[in-house]
């Protein structure tokens, strides 16, 4: 089975640099709380420990 990331928005994206939001906006997340699912890739989990400091990820067998 495929491995898959749950990404989900635990802070908000206001006050931080611009790169950090449109990389958040590229996550697929929107509002605060919401949860984004995406196969596990390289690029993925780049993206996700970019902004570290603002989202919760888990991994989940799918």
């Amino acid at each position: 089975m495929a491995k898959q990331l749950k990404i989900t928005l635990v802070k908000s994206v206001i006050g931080y640099e611009k790169s950090q939001r449109e990389t958040v906006k590229s996550l697929g997340l929107r509002k605060l709380n919401s949860s984004v699912i995406h196969n596990d890739t390289s690029d993925i989990r780049g993206k996700a420990h970019r902004v570290a400091h603002l989202v919760k990820m888990e991994e989940i067998e799918g």
